[in-house]
């Protein structure tokens, strides 16, 4: 299986449509990130918005949105969704470390797109452009895939030295970028989709796009994942609860360079 960049997927016109089967963020979230603004504008810079699961439902409680990401796919997709064409969000595409950012920003958001960024350039930057009292919220969502699942997606994955216990605040704090202030998980939050649909979220990531297989092993894919859920699906729908959780803390971009995550 050959090596492949990751981060490259998200370019994808698939990728970027298939985010459409990922799960939303549960409410909750954005009442905790909401609640650690305490500048004003109440102005917000989502880093690796993707197509703007943060972005978009941050836009109708704040006063402005910058969402950026690399992938001009990705921001395509978002526009299109619901409040992707909001007055007071702006999409920019291009990498954090060298986009054209506005603010100062009272609170900036990441979810689960920091670990493909420069993080010495990304927190110089975001020191420069935030505002004395604002935060760094790093997280993510998703829920727990149904039983027997593990060893298919490792035995299909271009990924297979991803270690998922490995805490990406930690890292940052150990790198002298990052100082945890706090944290805080939802409750798990009903989430139901169609077994079809559960399918193309996988292609979704990084590590299993379509793009990087050929069709006879996308649909062995496929064909593995439906066999192994259908125990767990009724009438063709599967019941999947949601959870997500965020740490934040200040930035410190005057730490030792870090390493480039990949």
């Amino acid at each position: 299986m050959a090596e492949v960049p990751l981060a490259e997927a998200f370019r994808y016109p698939g990728v970027a449509s298939a985010y459409r089967h990922r799960p939303p963020y549960p409410d909750q979230v954005f009442s905790i990130l909401t609640g650690l603004i305490t500048d004003t504008p109440r102005t917000v810079l989502d880093l690796g918005a993707g197509e703007g699961a943060l972005a978009r439902p941050l836009a109708a409680l704040v006063d402005h949105v910058d969402a950026v990401d690399i992938s001009a796919a990705m921001v395509e997709e978002g526009r299109r969704q619901p409040g992707g064409d909001a007055a007071n969000l702006r999409w920019i595409i291009g990498p954090v470390e060298t986009a054209p950012l506005g603010g100062p920003y009272a609170l900036v958001t990441a979810g689960a797109s920091m670990h493909w960024m420069r993080w010495q350039q990304t927190f110089e930057r975001l020191a420069a452009v935030m505002t004395d009292g604002a935060l760094l919220a790093i997280g993510g969502h998703g829920h727990d895939d149904p039983p027997g699942l593990a060893e298919i997606i490792v035995r299909y994955s271009r990924s297979p030295d991803y270690d998922p216990d490995v805490r990406l605040v930690d890292a940052l704090a150990t790198a002298g970028l990052f100082e945890p202030v706090g944290e805080a998980a939802t409750e798990p939050t009903p989430f139901r989709q169609r077994t079809a649909d559960y399918i193309e979220y996988l292609h979704s990531t990084s590590s299993l796009a379509r793009e990087w297989m050929e069709p006879a092993e996308a649909a062995a894919f496929d064909r593995e994942v439906a066999e192994a859920i259908a125990p767990f699906a009724t009438d063709g729908w599967l019941d999947l609860p949601v959870t997500a959780s965020f740490s934040w803390g200040t930035v410190n971009a005057g730490a030792a360079a870090s390493p480039a995550a990949g």
